[in-house]
């Protein structure tokens, strides 16, 4: 996967991101919204919901195993000749810790999710890189640094690193 990778991520077909111009400030751009992706793996969407924090992320009319509940975003999705990757935002409503991230990878084998990951925040920066994707956010525990998660194709790391100088 990280070949396949480091040889497509370069000729990545579409960024799909939405006409976000607004900022939060310099560094954390404003959040793109979008609430469905079709996909030639079938259309990933927002199930509608009466109740805020109720909605399921589903997969045509099956929901995403294991289950990814809340008030949902498909913020960022890349395709490539063979997938299709989502980054998914999923606000519980909860007080200590209100947002975190999911990647979903779609193929024609199906679809794969990542458990829960993120520093509890909307300010995030995603791009892509040779080694994956990657979603920068301000670091919980230091003030002068980001986390960086870094999302292979099969599982999601972090790293903190220095915040780049202003």
């Amino acid at each position: 996967m990280r070949t396949l990778l480091r040889t497509l991520l370069p000729a990545l077909a579409l960024f799909h991101a939405g006409a976000a111009l607004a900022t939060h400030d310099a560094q954390w751009p404003a959040v793109p919204s979008r609430l469905q992706l079709d996909t030639p793996y079938g259309q990933l969407h927002v199930s509608a919901s009466d109740y805020v924090y109720e909605s399921y992320l589903m997969l045509d009319d099956q929901r995403i195993e294991p289950e990814v509940k809340g008030l949902l975003n498909i913020p960022y999705a890349f395709s490539a000749a063979n997938f299709h990757v989502a980054l998914v935002s999923v606000d519980t409503g909860s007080k200590n810790c209100p947002v975190h991230y999911t990647w979903i990878m779609l193929n024609e084998t199906g679809y794969t999710s990542t458990p829960p990951f993120g520093s509890c925040t909307d300010q995030i920066r995603v791009d892509t890189t040779p080694e994956g994707f990657t979603m920068l956010t301000p670091s919980v525990e230091h003030d002068d640094k980001l986390d960086k998660y870094l999302y292979d194709g099969k599982v999601v790391t972090v790293d903190t690193v220095p915040a780049p100088k202003s």
